[in-house]
């Protein structure tokens, strides 16, 4: 499926890599090919409002962390080497859905048995590719990194704050790979439950993330943040299970936890219906193939009108 959607200029495709968890809705779901875009670099929110009511239709795409800009007095002075838009959408001209062992096709372009016969007549794999070193390098360097946590703790003792979630970016430069096979291996090293291979035009996005962000099922809306990490031993079963026990047990995990709950329940009663925003879930521990987490879910009723 996903050799066959990358001859398109635009395509999306998800996997849940099997994890099927309690708020899924397919195991895979790919979508490829523009028959309409949406792009508007301002007053973006009511333009959507608009292009979604005249689509009444699938929409995949993309909002960056800047669109926040709109939404609140704010302004970003960050560097951007990437150059996504603040939001592009697109109706796909083919949707392909799999859940379970049934697979569905739907395509305004063209036949979906002409589809299914395309994709199955391509290899798996695709072709191999050798790779190339990649110079990956911190954005901060060490001692910056030191001074500026210094202060960040200062700020901390003085009560300014009671947590930060302090980042950097690490990036590489005049980085040639192949996009599928990079991601391939990144599904293969760390299969997620949110894993993403996204091309628009000249930019990708390789993703293999565990966290659900949020989703909308009618007028119900959940959230579900991670946060508190511990590692995994997948060599000894019994210490595995000590660190998981462990995280479980954790007082500095449980508050980072809180941290983001408390957030995420702030920002959806901005949307939802007065006392119901609740989490439905603390502190529970999902294991990946790195890592275990510490995740909540939240969910609220959506006000009238925003459903």
């Amino acid at each position: 499926m996903l050799n066959w959607a990358n001859q398109f200029d635009i395509c999306c495709f998800f996997d849940d890599n099997n994890y099927h968890q309690k708020f899924g809705s397919y195991d895979c779901l790919l979508a490829a090919g523009a028959v309409d875009t949406f792009a508007p670099q301002q007053n973006i929110l009511a333009r959507l409002k608009h292009f979604n009511a005249l689509n009444d239709d699938w929409l995949f795409g993309h909002f960056s962390y800047d669109l926040k800009n709109e939404v609140e007095q704010l302004y970003s002075g960050g560097m951007d080497n990437i150059g996504f838009s603040p939001v592009f959408l697109f109706r796909p001209g083919i949707v392909i859905s799999i859940k379970g062992t049934e697979a569905a096709i739907s395509s305004l372009t063209e036949s979906p048995a002409a589809v299914f016969e395309e994709i199955i007549q391509l290899p798996v794999n695709g072709g191999h590719y050798s790779s190339q070193k990649v110079n990956i390098q911190n954005r901060i360097n060490r001692d910056t990194y030191i001074r500026t946590i210094k202060r960040l703790q200062e700020h901390i003792l003085r009560g300014d704050c009671y947590e930060i979630n302090f980042c950097q970016e690490f990036f590489a430069e005049d980085a040639v790979i192949e996009p599928i096979e990079t991601y391939r291996d990144l599904s293969a090293v760390s299969p997620s439950p949110f894993s993403c291979y996204y091309k628009l035009n000249d930019k990708y996005l390789l993703c293999a993330s565990p966290e659900r962000y949020i989703k909308k099922t009618g007028n119900k809306i959940i959230s579900q943040p991670m946060k508190g990490t511990a590692t995994r031993d997948l060599k000894d079963d019994a210490i595995d299970n000590q660190l998981k026990v462990s995280l479980l047990n954790s007082a500095k995990d449980k508050s980072e936890n809180v941290m983001v709950v408390d957030l995420v329940r702030n920002d959806l009663s901005k949307i939802c219906t007065e006392g119901s925003v609740q989490a439905e879930e603390l502190f529970a521990v999902q294991s990946f193939p790195q890592v275990h987490q510490m995740v909540s879910t939240i969910s609220g009723t959506l006000k009238y009108g925003l459903g």
